[in-house]
């Protein structure tokens, strides 16, 4: 196994490498230093070592799909192509990552332009973990001369809530940053609730980081609109046939370190929002309802669909 692919896949299973862009990233650039190190005589030795690759880095997270609809379009693209030379499969390979790395920009740029129109002046907005969309997003707004005040949950037990406050600092955004379990004692004076997402369903549902589905539900209970901002590349197509996205449990020592002996932790990664909690889906395409998700992949994607 190439040394590249097993060392990417051990940082991304160490959460070194976080955050799904980020995982999906490290994932693609792997794949292209396979195939530019390559030893395979034929297409047919060339497709097993990425097919051997996708198999380590698809074990390395359960709630991945953007990696894995990344990594998936890198071998399609040699799978389908005429190409038999493995030289000119590696160039294809590499072409082809550069250009999906492109649109991955791109996606995230529109839908921070698209969500940036939300955002006005004296606003009170809460957002929960890390997404470097959201960010974007709200970098865009701050840019265009808006003034606003950001709230950041602490999002335990990882704290990611800390990298979004620290950004929203450097952006020269006023910021506030509470204890998850404070949601509900400020989210009556919020104006607008954004998050990001680690995946999304064909029924529009929304996988993000634990404690997201419960500020959904204050921000249903308060009347607050409730925003998710990400590529439609998180759409996860397994979910198409009827599978259930799956939850990552994550080691109980991040929780508690030192529990008592026969006590049992758990730690789930992430949790499901429903679409019914959605206000909107703040995406590349525009501002969409969770629920016609499907019809805009097909429309903007139809390779995705095509994995299945």
């Amino acid at each position: 196994m190439n040394e590249t692919v097993l060392t990417t896949a051990e940082k991304i299973r160490k959460l070194e490498i976080q955050g799904a862009r980020n995982v999906a990233i490290a994932a693609i650039k792997a794949l292209q230093a396979l195939a530019e190190q390559t030893q395979a005589k034929n297409k047919t030795a060339f497709l097993q070592e990425l097919k051997e690759a996708q198999n380590v880095l698809f074990a390395t997270r359960e709630t991945e799909p953007l990696m894995r609809n990344a990594v998936r379009y890198i071998i399609i693209q040699a799978q389908e192509s005429s190409i038999e030379k493995v030289e000119g499969l590696g160039e294809l390979a590499a072409s082809t990552v550069t250009l999906f790395l492109q649109n991955l920009e791109a996606s995230r740029e529109q839908a921070a332009e698209v969500g940036a129109k939300r955002i006005r002046d004296g606003m009170l907005i809460f957002t929960h973990c890390h997404s470097s969309t959201a960010t974007r997003m709200i970098a865009k707004a701050k840019s265009e001369g808006k003034e606003f005040t950001v709230i950041c949950s602490e999002t335990r037990p990882a704290f990611q809530g800390r990298i979004t406050a620290r950004e929203m600092v450097s952006l020269g955004v006023q910021t506030i940053f509470v204890v998850d379990s404070a949601a509900r004692s400020y989210m009556g004076d919020v104006d607008l609730v954004i998050v990001g997402a680690d995946a999304i369903t064909s029924e529009g549902n929304v996988i993000n980081k634990i404690g997201t589905s419960s500020i959904a539900v204050l921000a249903n209970e308060a009347r607050k609109p409730f925003y998710v901002v990400s590529e439609l590349l998180k759409f996860d197509p397994e979910t198409l046939c009827g599978a259930y996205e799956r939850i990552e449990q994550r080691s109980p020592n991040e929780v508690w370190s030192e529990p008592p002996q026969g006590l049992s932790v758990r730690n789930p990664a992430f949790d499901v929002t429903p679409s019914r909690y959605i206000h909107g889906l703040i995406c590349e395409e525009g501002i969409i309802p969770p629920q016609s998700v499907l019809e805009t992949v097909n429309r903007s994607y139809p390779w995705l669909l095509k994995q299945l």
